[in-house]
């Protein structure tokens, strides 16, 4: 197996448990399992993969990964999704609210990602921005007031840095360069998907505040987060992918 196709053909399915015939067209990445939970009970389908690096469930034209956390897991997810080609990929993460007037369970709509996080150097050089497909950030943004919610816009910071909530350095440099959300993916992801020639797009969900003590992710807050924002928030990314298949829309806004 010398050849990329080769190669992300056979770990795909192996990394999942998924056979390549059973893929949608259409992906959403999460980093959580209740995602994925919720997705198969909403569809009545099963989960597979469980025990492997990463797992999903697929229902119609639309299947949902757990990847896991990290950059270095989001860039492998874009290369093995190369083995299907999909027609847009979608990713449903959370991330820290950067700014006083964001709320727990606030969503925001990435228009680029800055590349804090070193894997996507291996795909680009850094002055080359990570931007997302803007025909699927359109569908959400429209999904989202369909749904009768708002959301913030703006660009995410994206760091291989898990801890880093003491460092006042770090928190000073995000402020002033006046980033909305600080998460560990949605760049990767951006850049990885256009060297793939993958149309990406991302809705981040706002699970905690990090720039104040009493704002820093633990346990209690998160599972409160999961229990309150998470149907919701998959619910749109699911009625966006849906609103691209059965109009017949395409994601393809550029030619690669």
């Amino acid at each position: 197996m010398t050849l990329k196709e080769n190669i992300v053909r056979d770990w795909l399915p192996r990394y999942t448990g998924i056979p390549l015939e059973d893929f949608g067209e259409y992906i959403l990445l999460t980093n959580f399992d209740r995602y994925v939970e919720l997705f198969a009970e909403w569809h009545d389908v099963p989960v597979i993969g469980k025990g492997l690096p990463m797992h999903g469930a697929t229902a119609g034209d639309i299947t949902i990964i757990n990847f896991g956390m990290g950059s270095a897991t989001a860039a492998t997810v874009m290369d093995l999704l190369t083995a299907i080609d999909p027609k847009a990929v979608l990713f449903l993460g959370k991330c820290g609210g950067l700014k006083k007037r964001n709320r727990l369970g606030d969503l925001i709509l990435p228009i680029a990602g800055i590349r804090g996080e070193g894997t996507s150097n291996d795909y680009f050089p850094p002055e080359i921005p990570a931007l997302p497909a803007f025909a699927l950030q359109k569908a959400i943004s429209r999904t989202i007031r369909e749904h009768r919610r708002d959301y913030w816009t703006g660009s995410v910071y994206t760091t291989n840095r898990r801890v880093w909530e003491h460092d006042q350095e770090f928190k000073d440099y995000l402020e002033s360069n006046r980033i909305m959300a600080v998460d560990m993916e949605t760049a990767t992801i951006f850049m990885v998907g256009f060297f793939n020639q993958i149309p990406t797009g991302a809705l981040l969900l706002v699970s905690d505040q990090p720039m104040i003590p009493e704002g820093i992710k633990s346990a209690t807050s998160d599972a409160k987060v999961t229990a309150q924002f998470v149907e919701n928030h998959l619910q749109i990314g699911v009625d966006s992918l849906k609103q691209l298949i059965n109009g017949g829309e395409t994601v393809r806004h550029l030619k690669f």
